[in-house]
């Protein structure tokens, strides 16, 4: 474009097509160019965005398509993020709340957490303030709920390894109290009694490892369940099964020659890890749109039924799932 195209969109003149502006806009945002005041586009209103830490890549990734999806529509996200030994969730809340958001949306909240007090999100409702939850459901709260379908999720990891020939398949993943924690345990005993005729009790008892959600977490539950002769191992986050790579080659074993893995989530980059890995892939666009849509509609006034959104998964098959080894001595 020339000069003058350029000059007579920064000062605002008219004689500019609008996909001729817009082009120019998006130039300047690309290029890291501060819009002249006079260009910036007023805020519908602020969002509140409530996350975990964002070690694990997931919750970035989450939050960069609810964002962007909220800028779209012209609202400003506000970040707010839980750390070990920072503001928790009730201080967060307030936190917004003081500074007049049009809503929050909470990713992997308490409300995900069957031991917390659900109360809050009523009290919260009370006062007048939009919400959406993501990933975790409680029947005590009367809001909309946008989740994978974790029990899914859990069906196409096990279909995938049993072709594969195992039939010793671990399960690892964190604290029972979660929600998508059970359902994920709900999915994976109710696979493994379907196509291997294995009994509920033999699956609890022997084939699920209870850790931490973190590549240590990972580890940790990995070494447990190859000591229980698990050919492959099917993990609740990608981060866990790093670690459970790890675990194995830390034992001698390569995978997946001697040890089949699958992660959940498909964050960033783990297509790119060593070997690549196979793994669920959260559907992360659908339902960062999905919780924006249903937020705007609550702040608009037409809400959306208060149920649960349910998202399904894909089974991305990389190259840390082989066929299962023969019989070998594992000591």
């Amino acid at each position: 474009m020339s000069e003058a195209t350029v000059s007579r969109v920064l000062n605002g003149k008219p004689g500019v097509a609008a996909t001729t502006r817009q082009a120019v806009l998006a130039a300047l945002d690309v290029l890291g160019y501060e819009r002249p005041v006079r260009l910036r586009q007023r805020s519908a209103g602020l969002v509140g965005l409530i996350t975990p830490e964002l070690e694990n890549p997931i919750f970035p990734a989450l939050a960069q398509v609810i964002g962007q999806a909220l800028t779209r529509q012209g609202y400003t996200p506000v970040l707010a993020t839980q750390t070990p030994g920072g503001s928790t969730e009730d201080e967060l809340t307030e936190m917004l709340v003081d500074r007049g958001v049009a809503g929050i949306i909470y990713v992997s909240g308490l409300h995900a957490d069957t031991t917390a007090d659900m109360e809050r999100y009523e009290r919260l409702r009370a006062r007048g303030v939009p919400f959406v939850l993501v990933d975790g459901f409680s029947p005590k709260v009367q809001a909309p709920f946008i989740s994978p379908d974790d029990r899914a999720a859990m069906t196409l990891a096990v279909t995938h390894l049993v072709s594969l020939g195992h039939t010793r398949i671990g399960l690892a993943l964190g604290p029972k109290r979660f929600v998508p924690v059970q359902r994920k345990i709900e999915g994976f005993v109710r696979a493994m009694q379907d196509q291997l005729g294995l009994s509920a009790d033999a699956v609890e008892s022997e084939l699920i490892q209870h850790s931490l959600y973190s590549l240590e977490g990972g580890q940790a539950a990995a070494t447990a369940l190859i000591e229980r002769d698990c050919t492959a191992i099917v993990c609740a986050s990608d981060m866990m099964a790093l670690g459970a790579i790890r675990a194995a080659r830390q034992r001698g074993l390569e995978v997946p020659r001697d040890i089949s893995v699958v992660g959940f989530d498909d964050s960033t980059l783990i297509a790119f890890t060593d070997p690549p890995l196979t793994t669920i892939r959260k559907p992360v666009p659908a339902m960062g749109q999905a919780a924006v849509r249903t937020l705007l509609e609550e702040i608009g006034g037409t809400p959306a039924p208060h149920s649960e959104f349910v998202f399904m998964p894909e089974l991305v098959v990389r190259g840390s799932t082989a066929s299962a080894p023969g019989d070998r001595n594992r000591s």
